[in-house]
């Protein structure tokens, strides 16, 4: 795998949107090069270079239960400077569109000599149907263990409030371990956790595969659990074009 070396995100002057918590600038850094998980999508790689450009659509269904609804969402990802990235999203059911979605993501820089990096990601949404937004927030970061293994981790809350509140500030956890098994190939294992009335238990086994050139797909079947439910199996597939 390779890495970017790129500038520091911080003296592009951006960080102050994230509540000032990105160190002093340093005048290069190295990210490592990590894969992204299936479901909890990352707006870019952190680190990613000015002009970093993406659109890809992610689609899951459960396999069982009395929800057969397939869930569906186009975006696009783009770095609108060295380590920062904005994400627009349109999240469907079946052929009805349920969310606007806006995204924004700084990379804070490295740590352990180049093998970990650390960012944070926003996630605004507005709900269509019940005409109310809300946002999420999460803290991540990733590492590079060695040539072949590697990992994203992922916490933070849903449905922020500061005065609180029912069902607000739940809990959000994500973490994906992944595999580099052959060159264009990834194996990764990502588990996956909201809190909440509405909260579900996903774990996710999937496979990244490049299908040519700028062009990859990941797969997964696992299974979910919503809140009061038991584990159905899930399936999903996202296609992927970098320009």
């Amino acid at each position: 795998m390779f890495r970017r070396t790129i500038r520091h995100p911080v003296s592009h002057g951006v960080a102050f949107l994230f509540i000032g918590l990105c160190p002093p600038a340093e005048a290069e850094t190295t990210y490592p090069d990590v894969p992204e998980p299936m479901v909890f999508d990352m707006m870019r790689p952190l680190g990613a270079k000015k002009g970093a450009l993406e659109a890809n659509t992610l689609a899951t269904t459960s396999l069982s239960g009395p929800d057969r609804t397939v869930q569906w969402a186009p975006e696009v990802e783009y770095a609108l400077t060295d380590g920062f990235a904005i994400e627009g999203e349109l999240p469907f059911e079946d052929g009805r569109l349920t969310e606007l979605k806006l995204g924004l993501q700084a990379a804070f820089g490295t740590l352990n000599g180049g093998r970990s990096a650390h960012g944070v990601q926003y996630l605004g949404i507005y709900d269509r149907h019940a005409r109310h937004y809300r946002s999420s927030f999460a803290y991540m970061f990733v590492h590079r263990y060695d040539d072949r293994w590697s990992s994203v981790s992922m916490a933070g809350l849903g449905d922020v409030s500061l005065s609180g509140g029912q069902g607000r500030n739940a809990a959000i956890l994500n973490h994906s371990l992944f595999y580099d098994s052959r060159e264009g190939q990834v194996l990764g294992l990502e588990l996956n956790y909201r809190g909440g009335t509405d909260g579900t238990v996903l774990v996710m086994p999937q496979i990244h595969q490049r299908l040519a050139h700028k062009v990859n797909m990941q797969a997964g079947l696992g299974a979910e659990r919503l809140h009061g439910d038991v584990f159905r199996p899930k399936a999903g597939i996202r296609l992927i074009r970098e320009f």
